[in-house]
């Protein structure tokens, strides 16, 4: 596996996976969870979204990048983060591996390589956030496994 800077020619293949990896949270989990009322208003374009989200995740004018995991040439994985040098702050936005390549520990080597990214950036901190769901089970355990401390947080909908 290699880990490189993005590149524009890899765009495409990051929407198709970043839409594939999270379409099982939104159309198994979260639709039914919800309804379609608050589904649809809260994310009933959410593959657009990742489209636009996507597309604005590189833009180092503004400290935000992207790396690429590589495995035999293929896409495994990127991470995307931002840091803020005023506040030594750095988020890891998106995390996606290719459901072929989840427990090949590419989502910890995209993390790390990100951590030290940022650190190299003058971050001294990182957030990263990721669900309380079933779902997102595998994504707390590798957070925890890289030392993050989680903050218990509570989001409610209702339907009016």
């Amino acid at each position: 596996m290699i880990i490189r800077p993005f590149v524009r020619h890899d765009l495409a293949r990051l929407i198709e996976l970043t839409i594939e990896t999270f379409r099982p949270f939104y159309e198994d989990h979260f639709r039914p969870l919800v309804g379609e009322v608050v589904f649809a208003n809260q994310h009933g374009a959410w593959r657009d979204d990742y489209r636009e989200q996507v597309a604005a995740l590189h833009d180092p004018g503004v400290h935000k990048y992207v790396a690429v995991a590589e495995v035999e040439d293929s896409i495994a994985g990127y991470v995307a983060w931002s840091v803020d040098p005023a506040r030594r702050n750095g988020t890891v936005t998106h995390l996606a591996v290719s459901g072929e390549h989840r427990r090949h520990h590419v989502g910890t080597v995209l993390c790390e390589h990100a951590f030290g990214e940022m650190r190299t950036l003058g971050a001294e901190v990182v957030e990263i956030g990721t669900g309380g769901d079933p779902f997102h089970a595998p994504a707390r355990a590798l957070y925890k496994k890289l030392g993050c401390t989680p903050l218990p947080v509570a989001v409610y909908y209702r339907r009016l």
